[in-house]
């Protein structure tokens, strides 16, 4: 029988932090439903002794309520700059450059945080994620700030390296999707991918008001895949 997608997401999140997490380093843990059970990998090897001397950083108030729980100790980049590996999941895998789409989950300006300062960073997916170019396959989210965000919004849509996008403000009922930071997020739908996702990163951090952008770029160590198939890893 073919396995659930919550099992794909166990077999790359405990796979990762088997292969990559040694005793003594300091870890970044993502957010999301992947990254879930390579927390959840991290608090039982604390556990059991199979890991020691393990101190992490969050990357959103569910990543650390989650690792309390589980006992794993928690610091912050202000103390700790460096960080040996980041693990966390994306939303989008573009399959020539391992360029990213992250921010479903609404964290990620804290991932991009943490994980850029990350001597290795680790993507965790099940194929579902894996895409040719980056843009139609998942929304891409921006951050921005409250404080006339639909002036914001219509900026976004009209940057030269985003033409054709749809910005659309993300909701939570009836009322704006606020992130940890407290800010909003617009999801930024596509028709065909985005021609060069560098420039339209720059173009985004120049609109006065955006906060970040879930273009993660050159910053993949590994991916690791799980698929019918069985486990597969990615290298640039």
């Amino acid at each position: 029988m073919a396995a659930s997608q919550d099992e794909l997401k166990k077999q790359v999140g405990y796979k990762a932090v088997d292969d990559y997490v040694k005793s003594g380093m300091v870890v970044g843990l993502g957010t999301g439903s992947t990254a879930a059970f390579a927390v959840e990998r991290l608090g039982n090897k604390l556990k059991d002794g199979l890991l020691k001397d393990i101190i992490a950083i969050p990357t959103s108030i569910r990543t650390k309520e989650q690792a309390e729980s589980l006992g794993i100790p928690l610091t912050t980049l202000d103390s700790h700059p460096n960080i040996d590996v980041a693990i966390d999941g994306a939303d989008t895998v573009d399959k020539s450059t391992l360029a990213l789409v992250k921010g479903g989950g609404g964290a990620l300006l804290r991932e991009k945080i943490v994980e850029v300062q990350a001597k290795e960073f680790i993507v965790i997916v099940d194929e579902s994620k894996l895409a040719d170019g980056i843009g139609p396959h998942f929304d891409l989210p921006v951050e921005i700030i409250q404080f006339c965000h639909e002036h914001i919004r219509r900026e976004v849509e009209n940057l030269p390296s985003l033409k054709g996008c749809s910005a659309v403000l993300r909701m939570n009922g009836k009322e704006p999707y606020v992130t940890d930071n407290s800010n909003y997020i617009v999801d930024l739908k596509f028709s065909v991918p985005i021609a060069d996702p560098i420039q339209a990163g720059k173009e985004l951090l120049e609109v006065v008001g955006v906060v970040e952008h879930g273009l993660f770029l050159g910053m993949t160590t590994a991916c690791i895949i799980a698929g019918s198939e069985g486990i597969s890893v990615m290298t640039p």
